[in-house]
């Protein structure tokens, strides 16, 4: 007949209390790590070897210190990289032209007049009045230089400088050759 057991005590078939904590959850862990495939070992240890995809290893875990590329960037650096990927150099440049007139040219000369249009090089700028327009005529070497200083050589290469358009009266399809109204504007 079995002999009863007592609450504390463990039967011969079972481990020892000193078998049940740490060294059962040890041995439970290297059972299981045993079982794994070599693909999974090698991903455990961080070496992939012929094993694995070695892109998708950084995408686990912590970065080290030092830059990174998963690190947030700074805008200005992101939009210089996409404009040199994609050619958009001579573009921005041009376009500077019109965004930054006022650093480009001088507050001075700014205040008075506007870039208009550049087409194939040739920059077409609007005066304020006509005798800002001949004064402009005048300053427009100095101009040039400090364009191709401030946004590079060969994107403005001539300018076209003329005063404020005058109001038009033609409206429409057909028109009447003539003076215009006399009373007012003659």
């Amino acid at each position: 007949m079995p002999e009863p057991m007592d609450r504390g005590s463990a039967p011969a078939d079972q481990p020892q209390s000193a078998e049940r904590g740490p060294a059962l959850a040890r041995a439970a862990l290297d059972a299981a790590l045993a079982r794994r495939s070599p693909r999974q070992r090698a991903w455990s240890r961080g070496d992939t070897g012929s094993v694995g995809n070695p892109q998708r290893r950084g995408r686990r875990g912590y970065t080290a210190p030092g830059p990174d590329p998963r690190d947030p960037q700074p805008l200005a650096a992101v939009l210089g990289k996409l404009v040199k990927a994609r050619g958009w150099q001579r573009p921005k440049a041009e376009a500077t032209v019109f965004g930054a007139w006022e650093r480009v040219v001088g507050a001075e000369i700014a205040a008075h007049s506007r870039p208009v249009k550049l087409d194939r090089g040739e920059l077409t700028v609007e005066a304020e009045s006509t005798a800002w327009a001949t004064q402009l005529r005048l300053l427009s070497g100095r101009m040039l230089a400090n364009i191709g200083k401030e946004i590079g050589r060969n994107v403005v290469t001539r300018l076209h400088i003329h005063g404020p358009a005058a109001p038009s009266w033609s409206h429409g399809q057909r028109r009447v050759r003539g003076r215009g109204p006399r009373d007012t504007y003659g």
